[in-house]
């Protein structure tokens, strides 16, 4: 994620709610979609102080009475308890009587709004534009049921467990993945949602040429035999990851989601003017990738973490990702 700037000089951050510096307090305009410490005018309103922008700004109720936003929505078009774009799209919180769920709410909802941000710069719909599907999110905790995270015609499911670290990481050992996080939970299931806004009638020919046909066997059928059998053998040859292998649908969500790794390791890297900027094609983007995720793999393991970019990028996976880059066309 790229940084910002405070008024003041100061280096602001995506979550960033407060220059450390001046003390001014700071977010997300809506406007020019930059964290920044908007000016109080003589009449007491907020205004961006960019000059490119100047959008008149309130704080999102969830930035000033729940604490866990750093967005500003338009004030001439909203009031004065309004929700941002993002906060407005959860339609179920956690229960806020149980002491330590207003933090995981706060992570789950940090790690939305990060999500959300790289998708709408990239160009993806997150509105229904010609369709029903209506994006949504619900965190659920269990009460009577286990709730399980994933997608349905737009709405987001994330259990309240993943934005718990020690049930997140014994998850991940369990099922022996290579990384578990919420952005990563996010942008699976986004993944899925894109798949219902721009694939499902629409372009389903050329899924089916490069990820397999959804209908045969069905995605119950699939699920049984991949818990039964676990991935094919020699995955890697074809498969961003070993879920990806379990149904089409679910090589869709896993390469997008990889894409959005990329997208947002490569969007830092230009920032930091480590990668040039722009990249002129896919391929390019994907070289530096592999590149960066290199030299910070073995600066991870120097510090005992997990790899940063796990993957292999086989030529048939770089034609999955190719197929995803394109849909931001459409």
């Amino acid at each position: 994620m790229q940084p910002f700037q405070c008024t003041c000089g100061n280096l602001l951050f995506f979550n960033s709610t407060q220059c450390v510096k001046c003390g001014n307090h700071v977010g997300m305009c809506p406007g020019c979609w930059s964290v920044v410490a908007p000016k109080k005018q003589s009449d007491g309103r907020l205004q961006c102080p960019h000059h490119h922008c100047g959008m008149w700004l309130t704080p999102c109720h969830n930035y000033v009475v729940e604490k866990v936003c750093n967005q500003y929505v338009n004030a001439e078009h909203s009031g004065t308890d309004a929700l941002c774009e993002s906060c407005a799209m959860t339609v179920l919180i956690p229960d806020l009587t149980i002491s330590e769920n207003r933090q995981r709410w706060r992570e789950l909802e940090n790690a939305k709004r990060r999500v959300l941000y790289t998708v709408r710069k990239l160009g993806y719909p997150l509105q229904p534009g010609d369709t029903n599907i209506v994006l949504s999110f619900t965190f659920e905790a269990d009460v009577v049921t286990r709730v399980q995270t994933g997608h349905s015609a737009g709405r987001i499911t994330i259990s309240l467990r993943e934005a718990d670290t020690v049930e997140r990481e014994k998850t991940r050992v369990q099922f022996g993945e290579p990384q578990r996080t919420l952005v990563g939970h996010f942008r699976h299931e986004l993944g899925h949602y894109i798949w219902d806004r721009l694939v499902s009638g629409r372009d389903e020919n050329q899924f089916r040429q490069l990820f397999g046909d959804e209908r045969s066997p069905t995605y119950e059928e699939a699920l049984a035999r991949h818990h039964s059998q676990g991935p094919i053998d020699n995955w890697q040859g074809a498969f961003i990851s070993a879920y990806a292998t379990m149904h089409p649908w679910e090589d869709f969500a896993e390469t997008f989601g990889a894409y959005l790794d990329m997208v947002s390791v490569i969007h830092t890297a230009q920032r930091f003017d480590l990668v040039e900027n722009p990249l002129p094609s896919l391929g390019k983007t994907l070289k530096e990738y592999q590149r960066i995720g290199l030299i910070a793999n073995e600066w991870n393991r120097d510090m005992g973490l997990l790899d940063l970019v796990p993957e292999i990028f086989s030529p048939r996976v770089v034609q999955k990702m190719e197929y995803v880059d394109s849909l931001r066309q459409r």
